[in-house]
């Protein structure tokens, strides 16, 4: 019960455009086309720390869970991996729609 709880304030405290983005997340087939700066934007209004690494490396911690990225370059779009890789992070860390 405590984790429905947990769930839909976290739900709740995002914007509209988080909401959007983490439904982005879970639709199948997995989109390729959402933007890497959403997919960021959304981890840091659910919580996880971000941490800069070399280059193009970025960490992302929440709920104990960590996850390290590659930030696309020269594109912006998060391929159909990087989302697929954030969605595994996010199940893991406790949030699902």
């Amino acid at each position: 019960m405590l984790a429905i709880a947990v769930k839909y304030t976290i739900i709740y405290l995002m914007n509209s455009k988080h909401r959007k983005t983490l439904k982005t997340i879970f639709t199948d087939p997995i989109n390729g086309n959402i933007e890497w700066r959403k997919i960021e934007a959304l981890l840091l209004a659910i919580g996880a720390s971000r941490t800069e690494r070399a280059g193009s490396a970025v960490s992302f911690v929440l709920n104990d869970i960590r996850v390290d990225f590659h930030r696309p370059h020269p594109d912006k779009e998060a391929l159909r991996y990087r989302v697929k890789d954030a969605r595994k992070f996010l199940q893991q860390a406790g949030i699902t729609l």
